[in-house]
């Protein structure tokens, strides 16, 4: 929690491991009583850092739209509940966000044309060695990372798919543009680690965080595979509610 020094020499930012650290204290109602987050001076010294470490941290969780600094006040807690992400048969990133944050949007990292190994192909029911395209994407609400996705295409159908996605933003849109109106979610399967040190740079983590890991297979109306994708969420930022 907030009194534990944070870690030098980690390559994570000291600010950015106060914001996870007092993100992470909202969530789970340490400061419900008040309302408010403790005072600068009381957070430096907890932390064992600067205040302007401290009000760099704060500045980052106002941007989130979490705080809001209060003018003799001190900082008010404006949001602490997680974002709610439904599992259903109709699974969308943008569209489960919906009205929780005022934007959602993919950002493609990269994109690789390549053989596909033995797990790839077996969820995309291919032949071990056809030709699939993988997106590296990040999922961001209000600007803050949520998910980092692999995503794994049938390439003889979606070879532009990574043009498409970089312009829209949106798996939906791209299948959409490339022939596919509809879509559904056939499996889900559920995990939960700490993060390595690639999800705790691109989802902008502290050492320790905890991510949940999904592993999804869509399909098209027809029933044919259409994207394998695992996906890791922070799990200090997203629930999942399954819906049937």
């Amino acid at each position: 929690m907030a009194g534990q020094k944070v870690q030098r020499q980690t390559g994570v930012a000291l600010w950015r491991q106060i914001a996870d650290r007092i993100r992470t204290s909202i969530n789970h109602g340490d400061f419900d009583d008040t309302g408010m987050v403790p005072p600068e001076t009381v957070l430096a010294l907890q932390f064992g850092v600067n205040r302007h470490t401290v009000r760099s941290a704060l500045a980052a969780l106002a941007q989130e739209g979490i705080v809001r600094a209060v003018q003799g006040r001190g900082t008010l807690i404006e949001r602490k509940e997680r974002l709610n992400f439904p599992i259903s048969r109709r699974t969308r990133f943008s569209q489960g966000i919906g009205d929780q944050a005022r934007e959602a949007r993919g950002i493609l990292l990269s994109v690789i044309d390549e053989a596909a190994d033995a797990e790839v192909a077996r969820w995309l029911q291919l032949k071990s060695g056809a030709r699939v395209v993988r997106l590296e994407t990040i999922g961001k609400a209000d600007n803050r990372p949520v998910s980092r996705a692999t995503n794994w295409f049938p390439a003889d159908r979606f070879a532009d798919i990574a043009e498409v996605y970089r312009d829209t933003g949106s798996i939906t849109k791209a299948f959409r543009e490339l022939g596919v109106p509809d879509y559904v979610r056939m499996t889900t399967e559920i995990t939960a680690a700490h993060a390595d040190e690639g999800d705790l740079a691109d989802l902008e983590l502290s050492p320790g965080a905890i991510i949940m890991t999904t592993r999804a297979l869509n399909t098209d109306l027809a029933g044919i595979p259409v994207q394998y994708s695992i996906t890791r969420f922070a799990a200090d930022r997203v629930q999942f509610t399954i819906e049937n």
